[in-house]
């Protein structure tokens, strides 16, 4: 398992440490059950199979496009 270092307001540190109180874990047991629940929410999404090379056909450069784009910023 690695490490990583995560900043948290005092208020979800808080809300944390009431937390893994009720439920008898550690801190660190509950932010890893909610990244891993956060990461397979995303890894069971269904990506449309029609996405995938919708700008194919298109006789547009994409990076121009965006530099374009990017200019109205």
């Amino acid at each position: 398992m690695k490490r990583t270092l995560v900043g948290f307001s005092d208020q979800d540190i808080r809300a944390l440490d009431a937390l893994s109180d009720i439920k008898r874990v550690s801190r660190a047991e509950l932010i890893r059950q909610a990244v891993s629940q956060y990461l397979e929410m995303f890894s069971t999404a269904e990506i449309p199979e029609d996405a995938f090379g919708a700008w194919k056909a298109r006789k547009i450069d994409a990076l121009a496009y965006q530099e374009r784009l990017r200019e109205e910023w």
